[in-house]
């Protein structure tokens, strides 16, 4: 073997390391939005049809934010719970939300998911109410690839009562 074969296979050597370590990662963003959409529908059964609260906390990271209407921002899992505890436990609630959009980074670490949600209850004096309106979720990818929400925001589309008529 020659001096130039042995620098030409050194070479070629090189080069498929180069372009090995240069290699991107697999795009993964389709599989992830079917996961996200699957995985909001599955949430919003569990919060709206079946009413259960540890399931419907469990989709949330251990350190949410969740910012829902006419209340102050609850951070962890101990305020989240209290929040749809209080809203499942009622007798009268019922809902749920679909899914419009799912955007996947390009990073595929994170995620959102916005649409529309429908909840139904009674007030204080026994009045049905229907409240519509939208949402918005940050999903982020775990460590072991699944998925949490780490931010939950909605608010009504209904127009807002003034404080005296509450």
């Amino acid at each position: 073997m020659s001096l130039f074969d042995l620098r030409l296979i050194v070479l070629v050597v090189f080069l498929l390391a180069f372009a090995t370590a240069c290699q991107t990662q697999a795009d993964t963003r389709a599989g992830d939005e079917a996961a996200l959409r699957k995985l909001d529908d599955e949430w919003s059964k569990a919060a709206g049809s079946t009413r259960d609260v540890e399931k419907t906390v469990s989709y949330y990271s251990d350190d949410a934010v969740v910012m829902p209407p006419n209340i102050p921002t609850l951070t962890g899992k101990e305020p989240v719970r209290a929040l749809w505890k209080s809203m499942l436990e009622s007798p009268s609630f019922s809902g749920g939300w679909k899914a419009t959009k799912v955007e996947v980074a390009r990073s595929g670490d994170l995620a959102y998911v916005s649409g529309t949600y429908e909840f139904k209850e009674q007030d204080a004096g026994g009045k049905p109410i229907t409240d519509k309106g939208k949402y918005l979720e940050i999903w982020k990818k775990q460590s072991d690839g699944s998925w949490k929400c780490v931010a939950d925001m909605f608010n009504s589309d209904l127009p807002s009562v003034p404080p005296e008529t509450r």
